[in-house]
């Protein structure tokens, strides 16, 4: 029998429920929107709305009771100084869980847990304040996607194609510069143009070798003036 077994066991021990429901306590006051099972969130919603309940009250006994379930102290700060005002007219029911699907593996059913008042423009960059959204696209949202970030997406898209677009008219006119068809006068005045740079290379050859020729011309000569004097001398000596 069940007598007196209150809560979920979840398939742990007494310990590790303990603990699990510290780190949720911590990550949920800190973003204010956690995505987990609907087991585990209807087991975490009523200690955070008691730790909440024990936070308007803002004494050092309840600073010491919140501590010992939220033990970052700058969390805990954060829950006494911003959190518990927000709901200091409101008498209870400060989260509220939405189911979001099944998980693809173990088919495990997911469901968010968040405060009443979390709007998702004020906790995302970007954000276009609509909360209305399906549950998915709002959970999407909490990892810093959503419709912002899909939107984000699709203005760099279309900004790529703008571009694309802006540079197809350089690509074709340059394709219809290369295209054009080369006329009949055109090739005339190439072919001209290749015959007179040919005829002044022939005309250069033919300077350099003349000059070539008359600068060997006067060594000969001197050549020949100095080889007769020897010649007339051997003579003599004969």
């Amino acid at each position: 029998m069940r007598h007196r077994v209150h809560g979920r066991k979840l398939g742990r021990t007494s310990a590790h429920r303990k603990a699990m429901f510290r780190n949720q306590l911590t990550a949920l006051f800190t973003h204010e929107r956690i995505i987990t099972t609907v087991s585990k969130a209807k087991e975490l919603r009523p200690i955070a709305e008691r730790m909440v309940t024990i936070a308007r009250t803002g004494t050092l006994a309840a600073r010491r009771r919140v501590a010992t379930m939220v033990q970052d102290k700058e969390i805990a700060r954060r829950l006494f100084e911003e959190i518990a005002p927000r709901f200091a007219d409101r008498p209870g029911g400060y989260t509220r869980v939405m189911r979001l699907g099944r998980r693809h593996g173990d088919n495990a059913e997911l469901a968010i847990i968040e405060f009443v008042d979390y709007e998702l423009s004020e906790h995302q960059d970007g954000g276009d304040g609509d909360s209305k959204g399906s549950f998915m696209d709002r959970a999407k949202g909490m990892f810093g996607g959503g419709a912002a970030a899909d939107g984000a997406e699709s203005a760099d898209d279309e900004a790529t194609e703008a571009a694309a677009v802006d540079d197809e008219p350089e690509a074709v006119q340059v394709e219809a510069a290369s295209d054009e068809p080369v006329t009949e006068e055109s090739a005339d005045e190439v072919v001209a143009e290749e015959a007179v740079e040919a005829e002044a290379v022939v005309e250069e050859a033919a300077e350099e070798i003349v000059e070539e020729a008359v600068a060997e011309e006067p060594v000969a000569e001197v050549d020949d003036v100095s080889v007769e004097p020897a010649a007339e001398e051997e003579k003599k000596d004969a």
